[in-house]
C-alpha cells in the first residue's frame, strides 16, 4: 500500500520521533541543544501546544505533544526548518538535516500517557548518554530533569504529569521517580512505538498494522474514522472496485455479501479491501459496504496485498 498520511487531529496525544538524515548527528554541541530547546519552548507557548515529555539524543529526538488549534504538521515544520537553518549556518554545512518524514504516533491517553512519559524520559539512560538514574535526574536535555525540579524548560506541562502521582509536589515527585526507576528493568518497549492493538469486544486480540496509532480497538476505530479522505475524482469508486474484482473472479455480489469464509469469496474480499485502502477509502466505509468488521477489513487488506503482489493480473484499475 502507499505510505499512509499522518494523522493530525487536535487534542490527541502524539509521540513524535525525528531522526537525522542518514542517521547523522543532529546535536553535536550544547549550543545546538540550547538552540533547539529555545525554539521548542517558544513554539509551545506561541502555538499553545502542550508538551508532556521530551528527550534529545544524538541523532534523533522524542516529543510527547498534544496540539490544539495549530496542526502538528505546522508546528513541526516551523521547529525543524528553523533549527536546520541555524544548524547549517553554525556548522558551515548545507543540505537536509532531518529525514524527509518524521514519525508521529497518535496515542490513547489514559492507557499510555504515563508509559510514554517513562519510555521517552528513559531514552538517555538506555542509550548510555547518562550512566545512572541519578545522572538522568540532572540531565538537562530531557524532560525528566524538569519534572525532578533540577532544570527548567518553559512550556513543559509538568503539573499534568505530577498530579497523576499525588497532589503534594514533594511526594508526587518522589512517586514519579519510583515509577521511572521501575521502568529501567523493562528494557526496550517496542510495543510503545506504533502498533495499535485491537481489543474491544472481539474474542482474540489482533494487531492492526498501522504504525500511526497506539491504542485499544475502540480508540483505533474512532481515530480511523477521521483518516483517509475520499479518493480523487480520477480514482475508481468503491463500487467500481467491487465490480471489477467480482468480474475477474467470476462471482456475484450476492456471493460476496454472503457469510462464506473461504474460497473465491474470501479472496474477493481481500483484494477489494486492499484496493480500496490503496485508493484512499476509510476502513469504516469499506467495512460498512462489505458488512464486515473493521478488524476484518484490516486482516483482509493485508492478505489482499500479498495476493496482488504475487498475482497482479487479478487487479488492474
Amino acid at each position: 500500500m502507499p505510505r499512509a498520511a499522518r494523522i493530525d487531529i487536535p487534542n490527541l496525544l502524539q509521540h513524535v520521533i525525528v531522526r537525522g538524515i542518514e542517521k547523522r548527528d543532529i546535536f553535536t554541541s550544547d549550543d545546538d541543544r540550547n538552540d533547539f530547546v529555545r525554539r521548542f519552548s517558544g513554539l509551545l507557548h506561541s502555538t499553545e501546544t502542550e508538551c508532556l515529555a521530551w528527550a534529545l539524543m544524538s541523532n534523533h529526538f522524542h516529543l510527547l505533544l498534544r496540539t490544539t488549534d495549530i496542526p502538528l504538521s505546522k508546528f513541526m515544520r516551523r521547529l525543524l526548518t528553523g533549527y536546520a537553518v541555524t544548524f547549517n549556518l553554525r556548522h558551515n554545512r548545507s543540505g537536509h538535516l532531518f529525514q524527509n518524514r518524521y514519525k508521529s504516533i497518535v496515542c490513547e491517553e489514559e492507557e499510555y500517557l504515563l508509559e510514554l512519559v517513562r519510555y521517552i524520559h528513559l531514552n538517555p539512560l538506555r542509550a548510555g548518554l547518562v550512566s545512572t538514574l541519578d545522572d538522568l535526574d540532572a540531565y538537562p536535555w530531557c524532560g525528566h530533569s524538569v519534572l525532578m525540579r533540577r532544570n527548567e524548560m518553559s512550556g513543559q506541562s509538568t503539573a499534568e504529569v505530577l498530579l497523576r502521582f499525588g497532589t503534594a509536589i514533594p511526594s508526587a515527585t518522589a512517586n514519579y521517580r519510583t515509577f521511572i526507576q521501575d521502568g529501567i528493568k523493562m528494557g526496550r518497549r517496542d510495543e510503545l512505538v506504533g502498533i495499535g492493538i485491537l481489543k474491544g469486544n472481539r474474542a482474540l486480540e489482533q494487531e492492526l498494522q498501522d504504525s500511526r496509532i497506539l491504542g485499544a480497538g475502540d480508540f483505533v476505530d474512532q481515530v480511523l474514522c477521521h483518516t483517509r479522505t475520499a479518493p480523487p475524482e480520477n480514482k475508481a469508486t468503491l463500487d467500481q472496485i467491487i465490480e471489477l474484482v467480482l468480474k475477474k473472479l467470476e462471482i456475484s455480489e450476492t456471493e460476496l455479501m454472503s457469510r462464506a469464509k473461504g474460497g473465491r469469496v474470501a479472496l474477493a474480499r481481500s483484494i477489494i479491501c486492499h484496493a480500496a485502502y490503496s485508493s484512499g477509502y476509510r476502513g469504516i466505509d469499506i467495512a460498512r459496504r462489505l458488512d464486515i468488521t473493521g478488524s476484518g477489513v484490516t486482516i483482509a487488506a493485508r492478505r489482499g496485498k500479498e495476493v496482488i503482489q504475487n498475482y497482479p493480473h487479478l487487479l488492474t484499475l
